[in-house]
């Protein structure tokens, strides 16, 4: 009985250390993971003397708030802001509408071609942006659409074949009684999926919507390609302002980098556990 009694201690001694060493890792980790965004705060408040001082100076001193309101006085900021809002909600409905839609179809659904069709569409995953940009740039120029929004978030309205495979793997994992026990009620598989199914995936759409956001809000190469007029840009191009052809103005672009960057935490910080669930869950069931 003694022996047991310090067996069980023992165990209970290498849990909790094993727990605290797991926690002084994490907090390692996140340590060096917040040194860059720590950077970009504390640049945003030097002077241009205090940036480029050898050794580097981790704290503004003197701390500079000005820089803020100068950044936001050189670029109209709100305009860019609202630019870069409009395409990321759009880009989010497209996505919404259709990839939830063919997640359904290849998933709950029985139709002769079902799974070659769904092979198809993975296999347009394994082909870079680069090599599509062209085409689609020719095409979205024979229709007009060129220095406009809509070639920022039409092509989401036709399912993005990554969160078609997410969606559709969340799906599988929901057992198909759900669907019997509807189609006795006397549902349509439309039914079935607007009112029992797609309340039971929020998970896996919450982490769709956090990876179109991050993806939209961050996106650099698509706006640059398509927008040429000033007062269309997003908040990625708008940045350049403060890069010369001979200097760049580092505090007002960390400024402006650090207000980019408030959106996306708090998207983060407020759906990381359906973010986690969502990612977790997805790759259950194949």
């Amino acid at each position: 009985m003694r022996s047991l009694k310090v067996e069980v201690r023992w165990l209970m001694s290498k849990k909790i250390f094993l727990f605290f060493m797991a926690y002084v890792i994490a907090s390692i980790l996140a340590f060096f993971f917040l040194l860059p965004l720590w950077w970009m705060i504390s640049t945003s408040l030097k002077t241009n003397e205090q940036i480029f001082v050898f050794p580097p100076s981790w704290y503004p001193d003197p701390v500079k708030f000005s820089n803020y309101k100068e950044a936001l006085n050189k670029i109209n900021f709100f305009r860019h802001f609202r630019n870069t809002l409009y395409v990321t909600i759009m880009t989010l409905v497209g996505v919404f509408f259709s990839a939830p839609l063919a997640a359904y179809s290849f998933s709950r659904l029985k139709w002769k071609g079902r799974d070659f069709w769904f092979f198809t569409i993975l296999s347009t995953m394994m082909l870079p942006p680069q090599v599509t940009m062209i085409p689609l740039y020719m095409v979205f120029s024979r229709i007009g659409w060129v220095d406009s929004f809509k070639p920022l978030y039409i092509r989401f309205y036709f399912g993005p074949p990554y969160f078609i495979f997410l969606l559709r793997q969340y799906f599988m994992t929901i057992p198909t009684s759900f669907d019997d026990a509807a189609y006795i009620d006397g549902c349509s598989p439309y039914r079935i999926y607007w009112s029992i199914l797609l309340p039971l995936v929020k998970p896996a759409l919450i982490t769709v919507a956090i990876f179109v956001f991050l993806n939209t809000w961050n996106d650099f190469i698509n706006p640059l390609l398509y927008l040429h007029s000033p007062n269309l840009y997003t908040l990625a191009i708008a940045l350049q302002v403060f890069k010369g052809q001979y200097e760049v103005d580092w505090s007002y672009l960390m400024a402006i980098s650090t207000l980019m960057t408030i959106p996306v935490l708090m998207v983060f910080f407020f759906l990381q556990r359906y973010f986690i669930r969502g990612i977790v869950l997805s790759g259950i069931k194949g």
